[in-house]
């Protein structure tokens, strides 16, 4: 992401963050610049795609459009499609584009800041169950109504996306533009309990299902929390991102 000079800004900057108001800009799947408040921890500053990024008391709200920074087939005939397109580039011989195309949302997620497991979990619903670096959401390992993903997956673009009927763009597994670009043992996101999701490598070594638990995830140290917190991993099968709970108490999400 771009980060433009923002010193000539600065009188009115201070003016509007004294008042409280949040300030961000992304106008586009490529966002010149954004501003975090103060009050919101650093880590949180890592997802670039976000239009604004703000905290009130316990919780952190994301706000993003869900449009992608990496291109697609699926910004064909759309008004990025200049800039965006891309016919499909990737392996997958099955490859069949779906009819959808991708379309600009108003995500706001709302995510608690110091997550916990929770007493009694919750089970992940269809649509976003979280949002990535980029601001688009993660989805389950589901495709509608609980079915399995395994026609779904042949209409993944090159970058492991793909738009539903609405044209909300969704990762259900590895997000590879992020993991090509920011490293496979680099934080991707989070989910809407909060904890933190991690590539598909660790230490070096491939996580597989069975270092994980149930949730698809475990505890420990990570660069981004060196006193250790529970955290989800991307592995290469199902369920790719986390299994049919989250561990902590969801948040929520509007659009």
């Amino acid at each position: 992401m771009r980060k433009k000079n923002l010193a000539i800004f600065l009188t009115g900057l201070i003016l509007l963050t004294a008042a409280g108001i949040p300030i961000a800009c992304q106008d586009d799947p490529d966002p010149e610049f954004e501003i975090i408040l103060t009050d919101v921890p650093e880590v949180y500053q890592k997802i670039y795609g976000a239009t604004s990024i703000t905290r009130s008391g316990d919780y952190i709200t994301i706000k993003t459009t869900g449009v992608p920074d990496h291109k697609s087939p699926y910004f064909q005939n759309t008004r990025w499609a200049t800039a965006q397109y891309e016919a499909y580039t990737g392996t997958n011989t099955a490859w069949k584009q779906n009819p959808n195309k991708i379309v600009s949302f108003s995500y706001a997620f709302r995510l608690p800041v110091s997550p916990k497991e929770a007493t009694t979990k919750s089970a992940t619903a269809g649509g976003p169950i979280g949002v990535s670096l980029n601001g688009v959401p993660f989805f389950n390992q589901y495709a509608a109504m609980q079915a399995p993903l395994t026609d779904e997956i042949n209409g993944f673009d090159q970058y492991n996306g793909h738009p539903a009927q609405a044209g909300d763009y969704h990762y259900h597994a590895e997000p590879t533009y992020l993991t090509a670009n920011k490293g496979k043992e680099a934080l991707l996101g989070f989910l809407l309990d909060g904890f933190p999701v991690y590539g598909p490598v660790e230490n070096g070594k491939t996580v597989t299902n069975s270092d994980l638990d149930k949730y698809h995830g475990h505890s420990h140290a990570t660069a981004d929390y060196p006193k250790g917190i529970y955290h989800y991993h991307i592995t290469a099968t199902e369920p790719y991102i986390n299994g049919n709970d989250y561990y902590g108490t969801p948040g929520t999400y509007t659009k």
